[in-house]
């Protein structure tokens, strides 16, 4: 039996979706993920090309979002087109936000803006990236580029996506082979640059950059509270909803977010971005429980997920609660239906012991490249032929859409 939503959501809420500029555009040619991409060895199971086109094709899936009865369009600004070399910024790229920015108003849909979303300039990771301590005064200046251009036309910004995702990705790297496979791909990519240092950050170490990361936001921030505009600046985070063991829970909670939850705490917003649970024992962390459903990146099946992390933000950082990316890898989209419905109990459940939910953003609009997974993996609400372009709302699309001009939750 379908649920029953009948719970009106908060004045002001948020229904929307989100993508990324490298991961949606196509042809980023000038950042350091796409030489990752192409060096050998590389671990990116192929490059990412055309990806989805939408830097051309931007208000065709700003429309359909639109139509499909969202609200917000949450979506990256793309610094490496900002500024392909280091001190040349390129005034046509800024249009062409700016424009992004009108569509979406057009349209109804406030923009939720990424100011980074894993990928840099080549340049500046030829220059050591994040690991060479004036990083930050270079990444606030693209932030005060892009606010002083656009501004006027922000509804919501963030600086980094998933800020602590580095810490997330040193819990993988300690798989067997993981980090010296690392190391191969960024040597090839020095070569390839003629650097001393090759620092991409989606796999920068924790410890050689999180100080200028977290300058970097702090910088950042000041930029765009400088204006035009007059927008709320957020943190937001990839959340696992850690259950089991307290004393593992304890070591993992601070293994994922180390001092980001402080930052959080002096944010206007936190976004919390969660897919999946954590489990843990005595000795350490469990694998799914035994016949647990995975989804099609591998990882449990579990939508209650988010309740857990939303309320862990709530009584740990104490700020306004957007979801800024909740969703599933599957082929499968009955059970993207019914992730997105248990997600959304969860939600209704927190609103109803009044902590302050803002949102409900999906990951992602549109199918597109999935870093390191290539394009095997589909997450999206519209389907997307990466040979024609072809955008084809699935019918989970029109379910999540019919729930959000409902109003009920």
């Amino acid at each position: 039996m379908p649920t029953i939503r009948n719970t009106p959501v908060p004045d002001g809420f948020l229904w929307g979706t989100a993508i990324s500029a490298h991961q949606s555009e196509g042809n980023n040619v000038a950042s350091d993920i796409w030489l990752c991409e192409q060096v050998t060895p590389s671990l990116f199971a192929e490059p990412s090309r055309d990806a989805c086109d939408s830097l051309n094709r931007y208000a065709e899936d700003i429309g359909i979002a639109s139509d499909l009865g969202f609200n917000c369009h949450r979506f990256g600004i793309e610094w490496a087109r900002i500024e392909p070399e280091q001190g040349q910024f390129s005034t046509a790229a800024l249009d062409h936000y700016r424009r992004v920015l009108e569509t979406c108003h057009a349209h109804g849909l406030d923009p939720m803006v990424t100011f980074n979303h894993f990928s840099v300039p080549r340049w500046f990771a030829a220059r050591g990236g994040f690991e060479v301590d004036d990083s930050s005064d270079y990444f606030a200046r693209f932030a005060d580029r892009v606010t002083r251009h656009c501004g006027d036309l922000i509804a919501y910004a963030s600086t980094f996506n998933e800020a602590n995702i580095q810490r997330l990705v040193a819990q993988i790297l300690r798989r067997p082979g993981g980090a010296s496979n690392v190391e191969a791909m960024l040597a090839a990519c020095a070569k390839a640059t003629g650097s001393d240092h090759f620092s991409s950050l989606l796999f920068a170490p924790v410890g050689a950059t999180e100080e200028a990361l977290l300058d970097a936001h702090a910088k950042a921030c000041a930029a765009m509270k400088a204006g035009p505009g007059n927008f709320p600046v957020g943190l937001t985070l990839t959340m696992q909803d850690v259950q089991g063991e307290s004393a593992f829970v304890e070591s993992m909670v601070d293994a994922l977010y180390g001092p980001w939850l402080d930052v959080a705490r002096s944010s206007d917003f936190i976004g919390v971005q969660t897919y999946t649970r954590i489990l843990a024992g005595a000795d350490g962390q469990l694998p799914p429980p035994p016949g647990a459903e995975l989804t099609g990146a591998g990882y449990e099946y579990f939508p209650q997920a988010l309740g857990g992390t939303i309320r862990f933000a709530h009584e740990h950082i104490g700020r306004p609660i957007y979801v800024t990316e909740s969703g599933i890898c599957t082929n499968d989209d009955e059970r993207r239906v019914a992730y997105f419905d248990a997600a959304l109990d969860e939600v209704r459940a927190c609103l109803a012991d009044d902590i302050d939910v803002r949102s409900y953003i999906c990951w992602s609009l549109l199918d597109n490249f999935e870093w390191t997974r290539g394009y095997g993996e589909r997450f999206g609400l519209v389907h997307v032929d990466y040979s024609t372009f072809a955008r084809t709302p699935k019918p989970s699309a029109h379910h999540l859409g019919r729930i959000a001009r409902s109003g009920m939750i």
